[in-house]
């Protein structure tokens, strides 16, 4: 069974930082591309940042500079170092485990941990 967990969420002001990880079980984790998505309410989910197997980044515009992404494949867990927060990124975070089986994409989540950054 494959469980992705995420942890880390909570509340913060602007300006702080928080720190998320995701620890997942169940797949060979150094063959998947990891992620985090992030949904606010009233909005559609949105794409935080990707690392692939290699450990090459990709981050959403709105975090750049901000948000720093890393994985462990020995403990598998993804850990996205967030900093300089601000209201804006208050929502749903959310884990994502994906590969690509020919052209088919298999992709697993996680239920997600709330980040409110409110002062």
């Amino acid at each position: 069974q494959v469980q992705l967990v995420e942890s880390g969420g909570g509340l913060v002001q602007p300006g702080g930082s928080l720190r998320l990880s995701c620890a997942a079980a169940g797949i060979d984790f150094s063959i998947y591309g990891m992620g985090w998505y992030r949904q606010a309410p009233g909005k559609q989910r949105e794409l935080v940042a990707t690392i692939t197997t290699g450990g090459s980044t990709n981050y959403a515009d709105s975090v750049k500079g901000r948000f720093t992404l890393s994985r462990n494949n020995a403990e598998k867990m993804v850990t996205l170092q967030m900093s300089s927060l601000t209201p804006e990124d208050t929502a749903v975070y959310v884990c994502n485990a994906h590969r690509y089986i020919m052209m088919s994409k298999r992709q697993y989540w996680g239920q997600g941990t709330q980040v409110t950054v409110s002062s």
